[in-house]
């Protein structure tokens, strides 16, 4: 797959989403276990039911006790989304393990996997735009504000999807190196979060 490809998952994920529009709704995911689409349609899912979960819990009238729960809910997804990018980056790592780096090469500030993380939420980010630029109860002045920023986002997603393009064709050709970058999230493992493990003594 090239990252054209990767808008066209992504944007697909987001389209099947909003036909249930329901956040503990279940994905069907369209694609074989252990493939790389099937973990970017994964992966996607999951950035798009986080994005309505925001939402959620930015209510100005939300209860508390609802506030908390929808706060539960986000760090689970986020720790769910880190792993299942992490995974996208073992299957480039796998790919390119047999790649000789040139003594030239040079390392990236990010991971294949990290940046096409980038593109999900541009997906996202486009998508929700998109929907504020057709609304019918806001002035033209605030509709011209969205459809100048959907303008930028479409931008975005174009020098992106080059980055990414370019970024895999360079460590193909051994002139960067092919990393996996882990996040090491501490605040959800009970051995490392001091409040986690301080309850325990």
């Amino acid at each position: 797959m090239v990252s054209e490809e990767f808008n066209q998952l992504f944007d697909q994920v987001v389209t099947d989403y909003h036909k249930l529009n329901k956040i503990d709704s279940t994905p069907v995911v369209p694609y074989s276990a252990g493939t790389l689409s099937y973990l970017l349609y994964q992966k996607c899912w999951i950035d798009t039911a986080q994005w309505h979960m925001e939402d959620e819990v930015r209510n100005p009238d939300i209860d508390p006790v609802a506030a908390l729960s929808w706060k539960r809910m986000i760090d689970q997804s986020n720790q769910d989304r880190t792993d299942i990018v992490e995974q996208i980056d073992d299957h480039f790592y796998q790919r390119y393990q047999h790649i000789e780096p040139k003594p030239s090469a040079r390392f990236n500030t990010e991971s294949p996997a990290w940046a096409i993380d980038r593109l999900s939420i541009l997906a996202l980010k486009i998508y929700h735009m998109r929907e504020e630029t057709l609304r019918t109860d806001t002035d033209a002045q605030q509709l011209l504000k969205c459809q100048n920023k959907l303008a930028v986002l479409l931008q975005q997603r174009r020098d992106l999807t080059l980055a990414i393009d370019q970024l895999l064709q360079d460590i193909e050709n051994g002139d960067r190196y092919m990393r996996v970058y882990r996040q090491m999230k501490m605040y959800n493992d009970p051995l490392l979060n001091p409040i986690l493990y301080g309850n325990k003594q």
